[in-house]
C-alpha cells in the first residue's frame, strides 16, 4: 500500500508493519503531476522551491560522503532521508486549506520584496541610474518576538555618485534598537560621506567613515536610553515593549551588518553576528567575519579590558551576551564595544549576488549551503525578472532555515550583482 504525497512518495513497508516507512523516490507520473499546477501559484512555487532544496542537501550529502568510510556514508544516507521529509513540510506550505487554520502568516514571493505582508516604498530612480535588483525577506520565525530589523535605500546618497544602502539589525532585549538603526544608519553614513566632499570616497577612507558611523549610532542609542528614563524628556516611546521608565533600557541593544554598494567597491561594516556575503564566480567570499566572545582576538581584547567571558549555554560576555560587539547595551561596556571592522571589496564582472542575514540564518546554514540555493534559482529564473528570483531567493533561503530548526528571528537580504557588473564595463569602455 502506497500514500503519495507531492513531489515524493511515501511508501509503507508491509512486512515491517505500518510504523516503518521509508521514502521512494519521484516517478515520472509525480513530475507531470506537479507542472499541472499554474506557473504562478503558489502550490507550484513551494514545489518548485522544495526541489531546489532537495537538490543542495543532495549535492552536500554527496560531496561529504566522498571522503567518508562506508559506515560515514550509511549515516549521511539516512541524514539525506531526514532532510527530504522536512522539505517535503516546506512544499506541503502551498495548502490553502490548512494555512487558513494557522495562525502563522505565509510568506508572500510576489514583487521585488516580500516582508510577510509588508512592501518597500522606494524613491524614485535618479534618471540614468540603475538600481541593483534585491529580494529581502524578515519573519519572527519560531522566536517569540520580533528583534530584526533591515534597511534598503537604493540609491541613497542622492548627492554624488551612485551607491546603494543595504543593513541588516538584529536586536535583542527588545526591538528599539534595532528600529533606530534601520531608521537613521543610512542617514549617518550619507552625512559622513557628505562630510569628505563630493564624488566617491577613496578606499581607506570608508574605514573611518564606517567607524564614526557606527560611533554616533551608538551614542543615539544612549541618548534614546536616557530619554527613556526620564533624563530630559518626561516622555517615553509608546510603541517599545520594554520598561522604557527604567535604566532597564541599558540591557538592549543591536548588531549591524552594513553594506554600501558602488560601481567600483563594495564597503561592509560589521558589528555582531550578522554577516555579509559575496557570491564570485560561484565560490562564497566572507565579507565580514562574527563577533564571538571566544574569538581569540576577541577574547584577548574582552580581558584586557578587565571583562570575562563565561561559558553558559555557549560563551557570552560576562555570562550574559552571546557576542563581542554590538550598538547599545550600555551596562557592558567597555567590554562590548560597537566599533564595526571594515572591509572594502574591488568589484569583478565575476560578482553574481552579495547575500546579507542575522544569525538566524547563519546558525543553521554554511555560506556554501546558501550560496548554492541562489545561484539555483538565479539559473532556474534565467527568463524571468531578477528581483523575482531574488525575492524567491530570500524566500527560500528563509523557509529552508526554518525547515532546519531556526529557533531565532531569520532576516535575508538578496542583492543581484550582475548588472552593475555589466555597467561597470560599459561606462569603463566608454
Amino acid at each position: 500500500m502506497a500514500t503519495r504525497g507531492q513531489g515524493h512518495r511515501r511508501v509503507i513497508c508491509p512486512r515491517q508493519g505500518p510504523s516503518v516507512a521509508r521514502l521512494a523516490p519521484p516517478s515520472p507520473f509525480m513530475r507531470r503531476r506537479r507542472v499541472q499546477f499554474s506557473p504562478g501559484s503558489s502550490v507550484a512555487l513551494d514545489l518548485e522551491m522544495a526541489e531546489i532544496c532537495c537538490d543542495v542537501a543532495v549535492a552536500e550529502v554527496a560531496k561529504e560522503a566522498s571522503v567518508a568510510s562506508r559506515e560515514a556514508v550509511s549515516r549521511l544516507e539516512r541524514r539525506r532521508r531526514m532532510g527530504i521529509r522536512r522539505f517535503r513540510l516546506v512544499a506541503d506550505a502551498g495548502d490553502q486549506t490548512a494555512e487558513a487554520g494557522r495562525k502563522r502568516r505565509r510568506l508572500s514571493c510576489s514583487g521585488e520584496v516580500a516582508v510577510g505582508e509588508t512592501r518597500l516604498s522606494l524613491e524614485p530612480p535618479r534618471m540614468g541610474i540603475e538600481r541593483p535588483a534585491f529580494g529581502v525577506v524578515s519573519i519572527c520565525g519560531r522566536s517569540r518576538d520580533m528583534e530584526d530589523a533591515f534597511s534598503v535605500r537604493p540609491d541613497f546618497d542622492r548627492t554624488g555618485p551612485t551607491h546603494h544602502f543595504f543593513g541588516v539589525y538584529d536586536g535583542h532585549g527588545c526591538s528599539h534598537v534595532a528600529g533606530l538603526c534601520r531608521d537613521r544608519m543610512h542617514e549617518l553614513v550619507e552625512e559622513e560621506m557628505l562630510r569628505l566632499g563630493p564624488g566617491s570616497p577613496p578606499s581607506e577612507a570608508w574605514t573611518g567613515l564606517m567607524k564614526r558611523s557606527f560611533s554616533l549610532m551608538d551614542s543615539l542609542a544612549v541618548a534614546r536610553r536616557l530619554e527613556a528614563a526620564g533624563v530630559g524628556s518626561n516622555r517615553a516611546n509608546p510603541r517599545c515593549r520594554c520598561e522604557l521608565q527604567t535604566l532597564k533600557c541599558d540591557t538592549v541593544g543591536s548588531t549591524a551588518v552594513v553594506a554600501v554598494v558602488g560601481l567600483s567597491n563594495i564597503v561592509v561594516a560589521n558589528c555582531g553576528d550578522s554577516r555579509a556575503v559575496l557570491c564570485r564566480g560561484g565560490a562564497p567570499i566572507p565579507l565580514s567575519s562574527d563577533h564571538k566572545p571566544d574569538r581569540p582576538d576577541e577574547l584577548s581584547r574582552i580581558e584586557a579590558a578587565g571583562g570575562r567571558v563565561i561559558y553558559w549555554q555557549g560563551a557570552r560576555v560576562l555570562g550574559v551576551l552571546a557576542m563581542s560587539r554590538a550598538i547599545g547595551d550600555g551596562y557592558l561596556k567597555p567590554y562590548v564595544t560597537s566599533e564595526p571592522e571594515v572591509t572594502v571589496t574591488e568589484r569583478s564582472e565575476a560578482d553574481e549576488f552579495l547575500l546579507l542575514g542575522s544569525d538566524g540564518l547563519w546558525d543553521v546554514m554554511t555560506n556554501e549551503m546558501a550560496c548554492d540555493v541562489v545561484r539555483t534559482c538565479f539559473d532556474r529564473a534565467k527568463a524571468l525578472n531578477s528581483d523575482k528570483a531574488c525575492s524567491d531567493a530570500a524566500t527560500l533561503l528563509a523557509k529552508l532555515a526554518l525547515a532546519r530548526h531556526s529557533a531565532d528571528n531569520v532576516t535575508v537580504v538578496v542583492v543581484d550583482l550582475r548588472k552593475p557588473a555589466k555597467s561597470l564595463q560599459e561606462s569603463t569602455c566608454n
